[in-house]
């Protein structure tokens, strides 16, 4: 609103403090030209009563005296002349209002001669005789005292010039309100003006548009404070652009950090937190069966209640949590501004990799010992058998003999394979890429296998697509993996299945099929078949005397990805196992 703005206070303001200083001012004149009038008008007749006086000392011509005193006098009054003896003479004046004043009212009725006996001279405010008129009455006696001249005028005539000042006065008073008003309005906006502008600066800038300026207009106190708002513009700008670097550094280290980061205030409220907290957020409100697709503001309960006991201790709270098949560590530490507590910093770190690396360290251990432990008691046992000649005859020796070096092969081959699979995970095998020729190369595979094959009476099936006829391998090393599939193929497939070799060389690189229609895989099992030591269950194995140490799919796996392919498995129990292979061209 126009009262409510600068312009508006500011322009009321002088033109109040004017209107006073003129409603006073105003009073004061009326007050003083009020009395100016009548003591103008007391003067004039009083030097007209005084020049009537000294005219009836030095004229002896009475008429002439009167004709004098005619033209001497002012039209709108009149001149009494009051004698001693009783006589007495009024003379004429255009105000016919002024009725003529006799020796007997002057002398008795008015008791003007006695008072002017006493003073020397009079002046009176009287109403005439046989009217309503209002007179100034003014007196003088005679030099020789032998009678006084009286000179009386209307107070309409002064009330009039009276009048005609207090219109003057008020136009004045008026015209100079007008004038006040304006300059109120000119000098408000002129000053007002710029800070109108600094305003609207103000609202840019709380907008978030730092690069808005106010114009300097006038380097006084307004344009000093432009300046000075531009300054805090540029300043503020600056400062909030360091600020806003800072924030987004900070929130570019929390998100990419491998653990996760809460920051909370002293209610538990969420302030920070970054991907790997909310995901562990997520799953502990999906556990309990909270739906929260925002981003989440309040600690889930069991993080609430890690959050209470560290406020209740006042200090780092540490926590385990399982929650949807992972492990979880969450350490808790509180921020202190002096002896207060203003909230905490959460630390979440994923251990379920530590937790799962450590829980085969332990099972390998246990394989390794376990597959060791068999072929060392056999060896021990048929040694001991040797040595205290238990055997009797030759062929008895021979044939302990022949298990203890079975026994000890399948030990060097178990220990080469856990060699070979401790060199590709800590990327120390070599690979030797070199040009291989397809056809040559997949028909040396089947007529490796196919005299096995034909033992088990198992048909060895080839199929090949070569849109290129070469690619770049570790021919010994893929020949490992081809081997390793091919020969589980054929010792778990049965008697009159077959083994089929699907190879396909495009441009985009090399895919490998090894179908077979044997036992197949367990559904429950196939998540683990590239894991070390696993086996194939009993009732899969056709022959119980070929045992594997279960590294061999491990090892495929690892020498694919050293080619920067992948490897996967499809399979139906009892229906039969498609191992998938793919490495592109380099």
């Amino acid at each position: 609103m126009f009262w409510r703005s600068v312009v508006g206070k500011l322009a009321v303001t002088i033109l109040l403090l004017v209107s006073f200083v003129l409603f006073v001012l105003t009073i004061l004149l009326l007050n003083f030209f009020e009395k100016f009038h009548i003591e103008e008008a007391e003067q004039a007749m009083m030097q007209t009563a005084t020049k009537v006086s000294v005219m009836i000392d030095q004229y002896d011509d009475k008429k002439l005296m009167e004709e004098t005193i005619e033209r001497v006098k002012d039209p709108d009054s009149r001149v009494a002349i009051v004698y001693k003896n009783g006589a007495s003479w009024v003379s004429h004046t255009s105000d016919s209002k002024l009725v003529k004043l006799d020796y007997k009212w002057l002398t008795k009725e008015a008791n003007l001669h006695e008072v002017l006996r006493e003073n020397n001279k009079i002046r009176r405010e009287v109403t005439l005789p046989n009217s309503e008129v209002g007179a100034l009455i003014v007196g003088t006696p005679f030099e020789n005292r032998q009678g006084a001249v009286y000179v009386y005028q209307s107070l309409d005539v002064i009330n009039q010039t009276k009048a005609e000042t207090t219109k003057i006065i008020f136009w004045a008073a008026g015209i100079a309100i007008v004038l006040t008003t304006i300059f109120a309005f000119f000098l408000s906006t002129r000053i007002t003006s710029p800070l109108m502008k600094m305003r609207e600066a103000a609202f840019d800038l709380a907008r978030g548009e730092f690069d808005t300026k106010v114009p300097i207009l006038a380097y006084d106190e307004i344009g000093e404070l432009a300046m000075a708002f531009n300054r805090m513009g540029r300043q503020l700008k600056f400062h909030l652009n360091a600020l806003q670097h800072e924030k987004e550094q900070l929130t570019s280290i929390v998100r990419t950090m491998a653990d996760g980061i809460i920051t909370l205030n002293r209610k538990g409220n969420i302030l920070l937190s970054n991907p790997l907290a909310e995901h562990l957020i997520e799953s502990l409100e999906y556990e309990q069966g909270v739906s929260n697709n925002e981003q989440p503001l309040i600690l889930p309960e069991a993080l609430q209640e890690l959050f209470n006991q560290m406020k209740t201790n006042g200090e780092e709270a540490i926590e385990e949590i399982d929650v949807q098949g992972r492990n979880w560590v969450v350490i808790m530490t509180p921020l202190y501004d002096h002896d207060y507590i203003r909230g905490a910093v959460t630390v979440i770190r994923d251990m379920t990799e530590e937790r799962r690396l450590d829980k085969f360290r332990k099972d390998f251990i246990a394989n390794v010992s376990h597959e060791l432990r068999t072929p060392i008691s056999l060896m021990q046992g048929y040694s001991e058998a040797i040595v205290d000649d238990i055997a009797e005859s030759k062929e008895d020796k021979n044939a302990l003999a022949q298990i203890i070096n079975e026994e000890s092969l399948r030990m060097s081959r178990l220990v080469n394979e856990l060699l070979d699979i401790a060199k590709m995970e800590s990327g120390q095998i070599s690979i030797n890429m070199e040009e291989v020729y397809l056809k040559e190369y997949v028909q040396k595979m089947i007529r490796k296998f196919q005299g096995v094959a034909d033992d088990h009476h198992i048909q060895l099936i080839l199929e090949e697509s070569f849109e290129k006829p070469s690619i770049l391998m570790d021919s010994d090393r893929m020949e490992q993996v081809f081997t390793n599939l091919i020969d589980n193929a054929i010792t778990h497939t049965k008697e009159n299945g077959f083994v089929k070799l699907q190879v396909t060389n495009t441009t985009k690189g090399l895919t490998a099929i090894i179908e077979d229609n044997g036992s197949g895989i367990p559904e429950d099992d196939l998540p683990f078949v590239f894991e070390r030591f696993y086996k194939a269950d009993k009732s899969r194995t056709r022959n119980d005397k070929k045992k594997g140490t279960g590294l061999g799919l491990s090892i495929a796996k690892n020498i694919i990805e050293a080619h920067h392919g992948k490897i996967s498995v499809k399979s139906k129990l009892n229906e039969g196992t498609s191992f998938i292979l793919f490495i592109p061209n380099q």
